[in-house]
């Protein structure tokens, strides 16, 4: 190894190398310990500015469910200790000197990577987000052989071609949740061609991607049907979020006067749920885009589509240029997330509420007025 004070050390079936003790630069967050997903206060250390990175004080952080799912290792892939937080704004604090996108007091943000190889085909056609050595905001292991820590922490540091520009008339709290769940549903919508004047979506399930999903729909100009289990979300989905119907999808009758009107739908559940019900929404050549991600596999009828010439896809999140992109649209249009903001010391009680849906529609922790208060 290149230093004595590198060591190894070995979470679940990974060996990460760590330089902890190299990094100059201070930081206090929270992370999780082992796979009970409990955070707590965490000191450790980030790298220096590059040349070509830009450091920004974290104000706020978005909880996407990821972090959930990445807290307890449900995938199987994470490292201890981890710092969560992929939806990080903030205000630039310092910039390398090859820096030319940004300066000191910026309003920014930092997504769900933070490197990529930058000569592959996905990197090539801004699709940095399937690149095969795509680095992760938190939980990868980044170009030099160290552990990426999230945003739920006082500082970050990232290279300037990862981080995207808030525009001013967006509140960093109401905006963070965007650079995740908002890409994540505006990338599809683009990809897939549905987001024309005058079509017909259908958005699956009601919560963090959802809600915004709905939002973007509308502001593309098209009519939008919300399709949850939960009829009690009737009202919140038309007269709140502007839906133009709701389709309790446990309903039959109510699916069966919907068959063969959407030209598209958004998925947006991770649940185990029947597709056949969705298929049969779509207009012939419809598109049905999943962006949830349940733990079993789902089933598949071949027939629907084959007769309909439709097709199932799916969709990750976005590349940086797409992100930029969505949200100064987002800005342009008011799409903002709903949010329940909460202090740092309640991340355990707002995970467990996560948990159950309990949360309208996103968490945000505020970071800049609870993090240092938490740090015992």
């Amino acid at each position: 190894m290149a230093s004595t004070n590198a060591s190894v050390v070995f979470s679940g079936s990974k060996a990460v190398t760590s330089h902890e003790e190299e990094h100059p630069v201070k930081a206090f967050g929270w992370a999780a310990r082992d796979n009970s997903g409990h955070l707590s206060p965490f000191n450790f250390s980030r790298r220096s500015t590059g040349e070509e990175d830009v450091r920004l004080k974290v104000l706020y952080c978005g909880i996407c469910h990821t972090d959930l799912h990445n807290s307890k290792n449900e995938w199987g892939s994470a490292s201890y200790p981890l710092v969560p937080g992929h939806e990080v704004v903030g205000t630039v604090t310092e910039v390398g000197s090859k820096v030319k996108k940004f300066k000191v007091g910026d309003k920014v943000g930092v997504g769900s990577l933070v490197g990529a190889c930058h000569s592959c085909d996905d990197c090539s056609h801004d699709l940095e987000n399937y690149c095969p050595k795509l680095i992760l905001t938190y939980g990868s292991l980044y170009h030099d052989g160290t552990m990426t820590y999230g945003g739920y922490s006082d500082t970050m540091v990232a290279n300037e071609r990862y981080v995207i520009r808030i525009p001013d008339n967006m509140p960093l709290d109401k905006g963070a949740p965007l650079l995740c769940a908002g890409i994540t549903v505006y990338s599809p919508l683009k990809y897939y061609g549905l987001n024309e004047p005058g079509m017909h979506i259908g958005i699956v399930g009601l919560g963090g991607l959802g809600h915004i999903a709905v939002k973007f729909a509308k502001a593309f100009g098209c009519k939008v049907t919300v399709i949850s289990t939960s009829p009690a979300k009737k009202k919140e989905a038309i007269e709140h979020l502007g839906a133009d119907m709701f389709l309790v999808s446990r309903d039959e009758q109510q699916m069966q006067g919907a068959m063969g009107t959407m030209d598209g739908i958004i998925d947006t559940v991770s649940a185990i749920h029947p597709l056949l019900p969705l298929i049969d929404l779509l207009k012939s050549q419809g598109k049905l885009v999943m962006l949830g991600a349940p733990d079993q596999p789902l089933e598949l009828p071949a027939f629907p589509l084959i007769l309909g010439r439709k097709s199932v896809g799916g969709s990750l999140t976005g590349g940086l240029k797409e992100t930029q992109e969505m949200i100064d649209f987002a800005a342009k249009h008011d799409i903002k997330s709903d949010i329940e903001v909460i202090s740092m010391d309640y991340i355990n009680t707002a995970m467990e509420r996560l948990a159950k849906g309990d949360v309208r529609y996103r968490f945000v922790i505020d970071i800049g007025n609870t993090l240092a208060a938490s740090n015992p």
